[in-house]
């Protein structure tokens, strides 16, 4: 079920194996959405502010085992396209080591310093003690996130991005039935909102490595692959520190922005909370998209092809342009209605705020549309660390950009949704001129 994305149809190729990944991380974001609806609808404003704000700092956390796990598919996925599968296995093992290791310090480092991170996210008083609730019940499930994530990306890596999906369903099932037994029926709150995701990330992940070892004979690791090489682990740990990187500056800049958001009162964070679900959900398909991307130049970079990389390029660049300009008139036109599946009616002001902030942001997905793309391609080439270089522009500017315009008055909270999307395009104009100056 493996498929080689060096040879055939590119956007053919692109889009079948893109849309799996795309429903798939939809279908990830709906394991906190559901928490989001019903923790709003049935616990109040309160907990939904609580929860939106662990979700911000959850994201921030586990985005460095996600990091590290992209960081080794581009790995693996340079193997695969070199068809030098004793190097794959290799890799799998001492990643496997590496990345497991570090998800049990970042676990303990979690349970130690969960209170200073609450007070450095300006968290209000009177929902701090649901807020650590909340996490402490969810970080119980890190070694889930981290075995799911791994063996998705393992098999994404060597194209097949439909078994991820498949285990992803069936948690997000158990997930809505666990969330309405828990906190609906038997009125656990906020804790009860938490084990249900955790329940569902286990089946997941504990799912999806059964599956790997059984069905995936091809990859699995021997005796003769379970030790280390000091050159592959040296290149896995240049591949999967940067990306982790990038990805962990990217969150880091999302939490001081959600620092920044929680010091304009429980209206703006309940309504941010609601409304970053809607965003991150409405540009999924072109993030996912950029993955596909980045690994089908993988592939092809260790193949050999940089003609067909070229193609490629150009065909991606189109579909991500059509994916953006319909998914910002549908988030324009709709946002309000978005907003009600999350706020009940009577919460006029939060609605409204949630509405600014779509509306901003949508107006210009292209930006981050293109940035995905060029995040893809500069880790499947070995330039990871331009990655790092392209976050660190985007969010350095988004950051800077929403402390100084919320100061002024005049502009107030609006200044800091109006931040996000300069940053997109400064990055993207400073990609563009490194490819250019790089291919000469």
């Amino acid at each position: 079920m493996n498929h080689d994305l060096t040879s055939g149809n590119i956007t053919i190729q692109l889009l079948k194996f893109s849309f799996p990944l795309m429903l798939g991380n939809v279908l990830q974001q709906l394991y906190n959405i559901v928490d989001t609806i019903i923790v709003g609808k049935v616990l109040g404003a309160g907990a939904l502010a609580a929860v939106g704000s662990s979700y911000t700092l959850m994201t921030f956390l586990t985005s460095i085992l996600i990091g590290l796990c992209m960081g080794s598919s581009a790995y693996f996925a340079i193997q695969f396209g070199r068809k030098d599968y004793e190097s794959l296995k290799k890799g799998i093992f001492q990643s496997f080591l590496l990345i497991g290791a570090l998800t049990v310090v970042l676990n303990i480092s979690v349970l130690l310093l969960l209170n200073w991170m609450i007070k450095v996210l300006q968290v209000p008083v009177e929902i701090q003690d649901l807020m650590k609730e909340y996490l402490i019940c969810i970080f119980a499930g890190i070694t889930a996130t981290f075995l799911y994530n791994f063996f998705a990306n393992l098999l994404r890596a060597v194209g097949n991005s439909v078994i991820p999906l498949v285990f992803l369903g069936v948690a997000v099932i158990l997930n809505i039935l666990l969330d309405i037994l828990f906190v609906v029926i038997y009125k656990g709150g906020v804790q009860g909102a938490a084990a249900a995701t955790v329940i569902s990330q286990f089946v997941s992940g504990i799912g999806i490595t059964v599956y790997y070892y059984c069905c995936f004979p091809m990859l699995r690791v021997g005796k003769r692959h379970m030790h280390l090489e000091r050159e592959i682990l040296k290149n896995i740990f240049g591949f999967s520190f940067l990306t982790c990187l990038q990805q962990s500056v990217m969150n880091f800049g999302i939490l001081m922005i959600q620092g920044l958001v929680n010091s304009f009162g429980a209206v703006v964070m309940a309504a941010f909370a609601a409304a970053v679900k809607i965003d991150t959900i409405a540009y999924m398909p072109v993030q996912d998209f950029g993955n596909a991307f980045s690994t089908f130049v993988a592939q092809n970079y260790g193949a050999g092809k940089k003609e067909r990389i070229w193609k490629g390029i150009k065909s991606s660049v189109i579909c991500i342009c059509i994916f953006c300009m319909v998914i910002s008139l549908l988030i324009c036109f709709f946002a309000k209605p978005l907003m009600g599946i999350f706020i009940n009616s009577e919460n006029v002001k939060v609605i409204q705020e949630g509405v600014n902030y779509l509306r901003i942001e949508a107006a210009f997905y292209i930006g981050i549309g293109l940035l995905f793309m060029l995040y893809g391609y500069y880790r499947a080439v070995e330039k990871p660390g331009m990655s790092v270089v392209l976050t660190v522009c985007s969010l350095g500017t988004r950051v800077v950009l929403a402390y100084v315009f919320s100061g002024i008055s005049s502009i107030g909270v609006k200044g800091i949704w109006a931040a996000i999307p300069i940053g997109w395009f400064l990055a993207d104009v400073v990609g563009v001129c490194y490819y250019f100056i790089l291919k000469e």
